[in-house]
């Protein structure tokens, strides 16, 4: 734990665990400029703690890249589950084995894009892009099936539980997020296409 968010940024920089927990409300340093300034070089999987009367925070904060957000007062019950699936949102799944004690991995290429969901790694071209648990599993969505259409719904229900509600313009964060941590590494990248009014597709080139 730290007392501050200054404190926190230079401990989870330095030592990265495998989740963050962050309360909207810190001293010296917000949770929401905390989430930004990690979102800068981070992946790391992040839960929001909001209070009842903070739901513009919880739109801010899965805008920001959170991945789950918790409204006190909550259970430890309750909050043992959400962590662990985010975490399991994480994990690859089991996929049939190719050998004994050897497991097949299935890496989704689609033109310059490869994504590895079992180690969590995306590419353009070659070069790494880090993205988030959410951002992943968005773009993998988008990804599996180039050319097709997928609305803002469909993508709510490929990164997002059942007990995350999360509005338009949430997705629509998110794929701004992709497409500005792409054209990092890219400047003509232009593979998530919009259609306005009905959602998102991946157009391979």
């Amino acid at each position: 734990t730290y007392p501050d968010g200054m404190s926190a940024l230079s401990g989870l920089s330095a030592t990265p665990p495998d989740m963050a927990i962050l309360d909207i409300k810190m001293p010296r340093m917000d949770g929401l400029e905390l989430l930004r300034r990690l979102r800068q070089d981070s992946d790391l999987p992040v839960i929001f703690l909001t209070s009842k009367d903070e739901e513009i925070d919880e739109l801010m904060g899965l805008n920001a890249g959170a991945d789950d957000y918790i409204r006190k007062p909550f259970s430890h019950r309750l909050l043992l589950e959400r962590v662990k699936a985010v975490l399991r949102r994480r994990e690859p799944r089991k996929e049939p084995t190719s050998g004994i004690g050897e497991q097949k991995r299935e890496v989704m290429v689609r033109g310059g894009l490869v994504l590895d969901p079992q180690r969590h790694e995306c590419t353009w071209e070659g070069k790494p892009v880090r993205l988030t648990v959410t951002e992943f599993l968005i773009l993998q969505a988008l990804a599996q099936r180039p050319g097709f259409v997928k609305s803002r719904d469909n993508l709510m229900d490929a990164a997002y539980d059942d007990q995350i509600y999360v509005d338009d313009r949430t997705i629509d964060s998110h794929i701004k997020r992709l497409r500005k941590k792409f054209k990092a590494v890219d400047d003509n990248f232009d593979a998530i296409e919009t259609l306005y009014g009905v959602g998102y597709r991946y157009r391979e080139s």
